[in-house]
């Protein structure tokens, strides 16, 4: 038996021959409008209506499939340059702000009388027991265990260990860190020892020393390890225990340690 789809399709097909047959037999007196003429313009007309309508529709389809796929690869194009700009973008800054580190760098090298070498923080401790960072200079450039690592906002800490060209820094916000240091304001000393990575401990500084909360705290140059006059930090909090012979003082670092990036190692 035949289906219902093979049906129609034979339906279709005998209405077309129908239609072209009614429609030859017209045109062959053209200027006659007879009951044939009647009939074909009946049965054809719509058949014919019906072919163009949906030639029509595909036309329009086809057009706008391709139209849709030029503006898919117009938009890749486009979001392709947006990621291109946007990576420029943060090149040209992140360049601008290292040009800022450096300059402040420089500009403290030439102010200071040593000799030093830049350097960029390139790793730190992975123990995570020890307050280090790593740079990317050593003994291939005249660097050697002991010496002072500092930025334009004060001192980083001292070397540690060094390689050809590499280096190790202890961070002067460790706890094993240490440095003879002096209130800027009134000369009175202490020891800056590391305790957490915001804040140090101002050790020894005795009960009748004259000292205030953001007094700045310098290097005294004493320990042989710093130079003296080095920024080291500001006093953030001042504790006096009435039956104990030193003062309890907690200095807040110039230098932030969790956005260090470039130094410099006084060589001398």
């Amino acid at each position: 038996m035949f289906s219902k789809k093979l049906a129609r399709i034979l339906c279709v097909v005998l209405f077309a021959l129908i239609s072209i047959v009614l429609l030859s037999i017209s045109a062959k007196h053209p200027h006659r409008y007879t009951i044939v003429d009647r009939v074909a313009m009946a049965g054809i007309v719509p058949f014919q209506d019906g072919v163009s309508r949906t030639m029509h529709f595909c036309a329009r389809m086809w057009h706008h499939y391709f139209y849709l796929v030029s503006v898919r690869e117009e938009y890749d194009r486009l979001k392709g340059m947006l990621a291109k700009a946007e990576m420029e973008k943060s090149w040209s800054l992140e360049s601008e702000l290292a040009c800022r580190r450096l300059r402040k760098l420089l500009e403290m090298k030439s102010e200071l009388p040593y000799r030093m070498v830049p350097a960029s923080v390139v790793g730190l401790d992975p123990s995570g027991w020890f307050k280090t960072v790593f740079i990317n200079r050593g003994t291939e450039d005249g660097i050697s265990k002991g010496m002072a690592v500092i930025t334009s906002d004060g001192i980083v800490g001292r070397v540690i260990g060094a390689s050809g060209r590499y280096a190790k820094v202890l961070l002067i916000i460790d706890r094993s860190s240490a440095v003879d240091a002096l209130v800027q304001r009134t000369r009175s000393r202490g020891i800056i020892e590391g305790e957490t990575s915001e804040s140090c401990r101002f050790k020894y500084v005795v009960r009748k020393a004259d000292i205030k909360i953001e007094d700045t705290v310098i290097s005294s140059g004493l320990d042989g390890l710093f130079p003296k006059g080095l920024r080291v930090g500001a006093i953030s909090e001042i504790s006096r225990p009435s039956s104990a012979l030193f003062q309890e003082v907690k200095v807040r670092p110039f230098v932030d340690f969790t956005r260090l990036e470039e130094v410099l190692v006084v060589l001398e």
